[in-house]
């Protein structure tokens, strides 16, 4: 959606690439650097995860304080294809002794590093991480990227492995000491669920859930994109430049609901004369600053843009964010409005001002199919 949002993601995304690649050079002293950086074309890698799934996960109550207690949980793990299977949502949903946790993650395939990007969030929190980056190879995917823990900064590492068409295990470990050693502190085994199978573990929370977030208006406030849209979009064709020229695009768009409609995803797909759009958005409710944010990708690079964040209020919607655009930063500003109707409509402006003026340079109509 936002040509400004791939400058940002890209430089984050190439940061994660990086050091990467440093990590897995300084293992192997000796080898083809370029035929490792190429890679092979893995956008179908997570195929075989597409499904309904049991999941018992154990997860270790502190890391990296020595802590040896670890505690156990049982439920569901959904995951639904976007983008024709190059990237995907896992919905997860597990109960235990020490409570409940419903989750995300969100796997997007990048085409020009042929890695993927690996982001997750609890509903707690309704934020994406930074992310690991990493890929597939010889039956095992390995990812890895710098996080913070407890103040402190911290390697995570994502291993998926034992992969069969009906089972798998995920291992999650911190490091503390640049990847010389490494903690496990989440393992997860998958056990493929059949459609006629019944939900395990997680059913009996979910009234709970739901009567929380019913008094919450603002956390169904996208409750009026879930469906099936015909989408008209104009884009400026440049911005802060003085354009006047728009481009016109038609075509479709499919929003479906996550975690009971306190988060939603959009698969995003239109067409001007001289190019193609197919996008993802990713909407997530924060319950503690009752806020959303918005994040977005293209299929074209596959990277994460950084959230827009904002609220509803009087009938409308805003959300904004600070980016750099042409090497100057500037703000950014979403505004959703005629929510109610048949019709929602979308406009997305730069301010360079700090805010007293703004462009707008992307407006969608959409009308139900």
């Amino acid at each position: 959606m936002k040509t400004l949002k791939h400058i940002c993601s890209c430089l984050v995304a190439a940061s994660l690439a990086l050091f990467l690649q440093s990590v897995h050079v300084a293992a192997q002293p000796s080898g083809n650097t370029q035929s490792a950086a190429v890679g092979r074309d893995g956008q179908h890698d997570f195929d075989f995860e597409i499904g309904r799934w049991k999941t018992h996960l154990s997860r270790l109550t502190n890391p990296l304080s020595g802590s040896k207690t670890w505690v156990e949980y049982d439920g569901t793990s959904v995951v639904r294809p976007l983008w024709n299977g190059h990237a995907n949502l896992v919905e997860l949903e597990v109960d235990g002794p020490a409570g409940h946790i419903e989750a995300l993650s969100l796997r997007l395939y990048i085409p020009q590093a042929r890695q993927w990007s690996v982001h997750y969030a609890n509903s707690k929190g309704g934020t994406l991480d930074a992310g690991v980056v990493g890929e597939f190879k010889d039956g095992r995917a390995e990812f890895v990227g710098p996080d913070t823990w407890n103040g402190r900064t911290i390697l995570v590492r994502f291993v998926i492995s034992e992969i069969t068409p009906n089972s798998c295990r995920f291992e999650q470990s911190f490091s503390d000491d640049g990847g010389k050693t490494w903690e496990a502190n989440w393992i997860a085994t998958d056990t493929r669920l059949t459609d006629a199978a019944a939900p395990v573990g997680s059913e009996a929370a979910k009234p709970a859930q739901e009567a929380a977030s019913a008094a919450d208006e603002n956390a169904h406030g996208f409750d009026f994109e879930i469906g099936s849209w015909n989408i008209h979009l104009s884009r400026l064709k440049d911005r802060l430049a003085g354009s006047k020229t728009w481009v016109a695009f038609d075509g479709t768009s499919v929003t479906q609901p996550v975690w009971n409609g306190r988060a939603d995803v959009e698969q995003f797909e239109t067409d001007s004369r001289e190019s193609h759009i197919e996008g993802m958005t990713l909407r997530l409710y924060n319950p503690q600053s009752r806020q959303w944010s918005i994040y977005w990708a293209n299929s074209a690079d596959g990277e994460l843009g950084q959230p827009m964040i904002g609220e509803f209020k009087n009938g409308a919607g805003e959300f904004y964010d600070q980016e750099m655009w042409k090497g100057r930063a500037v703000y950014v500003r979403f505004i959703w409005s005629k929510m109610g109707t048949k019709s929602p409509h979308f406009e997305q402006a730069f301010s360079e001002d700090g805010g007293k003026t703004w462009e707008v340079n992307w407006i969608t109509d959409q009308v139900r199919r």
